[in-house]
């Protein structure tokens, strides 16, 4: 295996499609793209505070993804594959299959970024949030031109191009993971001096089908493709570019248009999900409008309501919790492709659709479809949680009005209770009384037989106003008592 030796400048020397190589089995972006890094220095050797724990990764992340450094002409074959559920170990072990390479180490892949050399091409590979990408680049086979000849035509066949690649089609077939964008990129010296004459001889290699081309770079050099899948499962693009092209305009060309066709597809990986959520969302509003309709007429228990509610609600956050991210992603991945599209800075060839142009026709609806499905599942969730409110103030009138009710009925408890009491308290105060006079009586009854000229009967029977009138005081004393300790 060989690797590229970097010029005074740091950068890759080319050949052919590819850097001039040296022997080395493997090697990093680091190597490959950047001057060497010095070591970096102590504290005491420069005049600033502590480096914040995070300030190398972070300066370091624009140098995370270089472009490649591709002469024309040249062959790129780009193939992602959803990573979920493939882990780094997975495509490490894969990685190690091929030839040269079998001493990778799971600390080479951990920057996301790796670009290895083989006998006469590249394989880079890149690790996203959802996807991995892989990357072969290759010297275009001498025999594909574009000299317009029928033979010319029949170089481009997929079986052609497909046994001219120098990667193991084999190795290429049990990638880790489910395929979900593979371009052939063809790039190749050509002029474009006389644009629709380059654009007729570039038809004839999608076979006579109807192409969309655009001038990139303000009118530098020619991107051409139909955005059909052959039965291989690949999608085609040519670039035809003067020559003179430097092959860091060639590479950056290169990323690109692959990241524009890659986003793309990812970005409408959301639009099946919010079809597919349509359904759900119109059966949410209606039972939601079913429900305010009866809470406005108040035709339904509060009990069944809160149960209606209660199942819309959970089927709302539920789809909320699977898809949210889905649909953040497609804005995000949308962005993305428009960015790119920018930098492609297309010109158009009067009577072709350009790629941009081409593209937002059907991504423009796709987009505006997915992101009215998040906004109509936030707004149902908004309305579900307002008719909550209403259900919620009409229960708690309804508990108000229960709690008056059973105030007012406590209040004529009370009432009955002080009225009860106060013929009680005057039972209390006969038979208090009853008692003392009792008393007074055996006591007047002990004094006349103790000699003294008493009548016991007379003299209890005077006393008795007297006794009545002192417990009817005392009993008036202890309820100012208790009314004054009441008081605050």
């Amino acid at each position: 295996m060989r690797v590229s030796k970097p010029n005074a400048s740091g950068m890759m020397e080319a050949s052919g499609a590819l850097a001039a190589d040296l022997p080395l089995p493997h090697i990093c972006w680091k190597d490959l793209f950047m001057a060497p890094m010095p070591p970096k220095p102590s504290q005491a050797n420069y005049a600033l505070p502590a480096d914040d724990a995070l300030r190398v990764q972070l300066h370091n992340e624009v140098h995370a993804r270089p472009s490649a450094r591709i002469r024309l002409p040249a062959l790129v074959v780009s193939v992602a594959v959803l990573n979920e559920e493939v882990s780094r170990e997975q495509e490490l072990a894969h990685l190690r299959r091929l030839p040269g390479h079998e001493g990778l180490q799971l600390a080479d892949l951990q920057d996301n970024f790796l670009r290895l050399r083989g006998q006469d091409h590249t394989l880079k590979w890149e690790r996203h949030s959802e996807f991995t990408r892989y990357s072969l680049v290759q010297a275009l086979p001498a025999r594909v031109t574009l000299d317009g000849s029928p033979r010319a035509a029949q170089e481009m066949g997929e079986e052609e191009l497909l046994s001219s690649l120098l990667l193991d089609r084999q190795w290429l077939s049990q990638v880790p993971g489910r395929t979900v964008a593979a371009i052939k990129l063809i790039m190749l010296e050509h002029a474009i001096d006389d644009t629709h004459q380059a654009l007729a001889q570039a038809a004839r290699w999608f076979g006579g089908r109807t192409v969309v081309a655009s001038l990139l770079g303000n009118g530098h050099s020619l991107a051409v493709t139909d955005f059909r899948l052959r039965e291989t499962g690949f999608e085609h693009m040519l670039v035809m570019a003067p020559a003179g092209t430097t092959p860091t305009r060639v590479g950056r060309l290169s990323q690109r248009l692959l990241e524009l066709e890659i986003y793309r597809l990812m970005a409408l990986r959301g639009l099946p999900v919010a079809k597919a959520l349509a359904p759900q969302l119109a059966e949410g509003e209606a039972s939601l409008a079913e429900v305010t309709q009866k809470l406005e007429a108040k035709s339904s228990s509060e009990s069944e309501l809160l149960d209606t509610l209660i199942h819309l609600a959970a089927g709302v956050e539920r789809a909320t919790a699977q898809h949210a991210y889905r649909f953040s992603a497609t804005q995000a991945y949308d962005s993305l492709v428009r960015q790119r599209l920018a930098e492609l800075r297309e010109k158009p060839i009067p009577g072709t659709q350009t790629l941009g142009e081409f593209m937002q026709r059907r991504l423009s609806p796709a987009i505006a479809t997915v992101a009215a499905t998040a906004q109509r599942l936030s707004s149902l969730s908004q309305r579900i949680e307002r008719s909550s409110g209403l259900l919620r103030t009409r229960v708690d009138i309804a508990a108000e009005a229960q709690n008056q009710l059973l105030l007012a009925k406590l209040t004529r408890g009370q009432d009955l209770q002080l009225n009860l009491q106060t013929t009680v308290e005057g039972l209390s105060i006969a038979a208090i009384s009853y008692y003392v006079i009792s008393l007074l009586l055996y006591a007047a009854k002990a004094l006349k037989t103790a000699g003294l000229p008493i009548n016991p009967e007379l003299a209890v029977g005077l006393a008795i106003p007297l006794v009545l009138f002192s417990v009817w005081k005392a009993t008036q004393r202890v309820h100012a008592k208790l009314h004054s300790r009441q008081e605050p």
